[in-house]
C-alpha cells in the first residue's frame, strides 16, 4: 500500500462540477492500494500519517504531527500509485488492487484517520477529479506498509 502525502496550507477536490472535499492546514494524501495489501496495511499507515512529525515547530523544526496542529487529511484515491513505467510509454497498472478491494482498504484507512482523531474529508472512489492542493513547503513524502 503507497500513500503520497502532501503537506498543504489547502486542499479541495471536485467532481462532477461540485466540490466534494475541503481542507485548510494539514494532509493531502493520495491513498493506492496494491495486489496483497490488507487491513493491517491501512492501518498502519493511518497511524504512520496521523503520527508523522513533519509540521514545524516554533523552532523551525519538522517536529509537529497533523494532530499537534489541529490540522485535517484530505484522502483521495488514485490508483495510479501502482504504475510500471519500466517498458515502452504506456504505464501498467497489474499491480494495482481490483476496485473492490482498494475500495474496501481506502475506506478503511480514512475509519482509522479518524479513529485516531483526525478530521477526513474524501474525494470520490473512482471519480474523475479535480484536485487542488496548495502545497506547503513543499514536503511531499511516500509512504509504504512493511509488509511490501
Amino acid at each position: 500500500m503507497r500513500v503520497l502525502l502532501q503537506r498543504v496550507k489547502a486542499g479541495s477536490v471536485e467532481t462532477g462540477g461540485r466540490e466534494v472535499g475541503r481542507i485548510g492546514c494539514g494532509l493531502v494524501a493520495l491513498f493506492g492500494a496494491g495486489k496483497g495489501d490488507c487491513e493491517e496495511d491501512a492501518a498502519y499507515l493511518a497511524r504512520k500519517t496521523a503520527a508523522l512529525r513533519i509540521f514545524t515547530d516554533e523552532n523551525g523544526k519538522m517536529n509537529r504531527s497533523v494532530l499537534d496542529v489541529g490540522g485535517s487529511v484530505l484522502v483521495v484515491s488514485q490508483f495510479t500509485l501502482y504504475a510500471d513505467t519500466r517498458r515502452g510509454n504506456r504505464p501498467g497498472f497489474d499491480q494495482a488492487a481490483d476496485a473492490e478491494t482498494a475500495n474496501r482498504l481506502y475506506e478503511y484507512y480514512t475509519a482509522c484517520l479518524r479513529e485516531a482523531g483526525v478530521p477526513v474529508q474524501t474525494g470520490v472512489f473512482q471519480a474523475e477529479m479535480l484536485v487542488y492542493i496548495e502545497n506547503d513547503g513543499p514536503v511531499t513524502l511516500l509512504l509504504e506498509s512493511p509488509m511490501r
